[in-house]
């Protein structure tokens, strides 16, 4: 019995994270109380207090929670990087992003409401994330590493996938396998493109 009732528990809290998760996303973190939150998931304030403490731990829950999961995605899958890595990588976080697009959100816009001590360790964790894609592109261009250009062109890479959730539906004319290898042929194309520049050209001068 005690196990159902903590499954149970469970459940329910993320119900609430999720509620909250779009709550914040559409409407902002300021502009959201605890209130208009427990109306919108249909239930009294006094019981989402029960699940959680305050909107803080709320917005610390939806953002940790959501790098914890893209850590957990980034993880390598053997000890060795090969060129098929970050094709892995780029359909793996997509997916996420498709699946978390008002986490993402949240994490992109609000996290500059939490401590700063929850920010830096959210930050360092977004940084594993980071290193992750950024050892992939060197493993798979070593023109690019010895430029010392593979965290550049993450960040590039990331700059066009970080707002997915402004603008992509699954439910649109691409699909999340089309898009994610839409933009796994367009980061390929251009991470050639700038490792023949490298290969090419004197060291520390990138030509179109």
């Amino acid at each position: 019995m005690p196990r159902g009732r903590a499954a149970k528990f469970e459940v329910q809290r993320e119900t609430i994270l999720q509620g909250a998760a779009e709550a914040f996303a559409l409407h902002g973190y300021n502009s959201t109380t605890m209130s208009e939150l427990a109306r919108a998931l249909g239930m009294s304030k006094a019981l989402l207090y029960h699940y959680y403490a305050d909107k803080y731990q709320l917005l610390l829950a939806i953002a940790e929670g959501h790098i914890d999961r893209l850590t957990a995605v980034v993880r390598p899958t053997s000890t060795s990087q090969t060129e098929t890595e970050l094709p892995r990588l780029i359909a793996r976080i997509m997916q996420e992003y498709t699946q978390a697009r008002f986490h993402h959100q949240v994490l992109v816009q609000d996290i500059k409401y939490l401590s700063t001590t929850d920010q830096r360790r959210i930050r360092r964790k977004e940084k594993r994330v980071v290193n992750a894609f950024a050892h992939a592109i060197a493993a798979a261009y070593p023109a690019l590493a010895t430029q010392q250009l593979e965290k550049p062109l993450t960040m590039l890479l990331f700059g066009m996938i970080n707002w997915l959730f402004t603008w992509f539906r699954a439910e649109g004319r691409l699909g999340y396998t089309e898009m994610a290898s839409l933009v796994t042929q367009f980061a390929k194309g251009g991470l050639r493109a700038t490792a023949r520049s490298c290969t090419s050209r004197a060291p520390g001068i990138i030509t179109p």
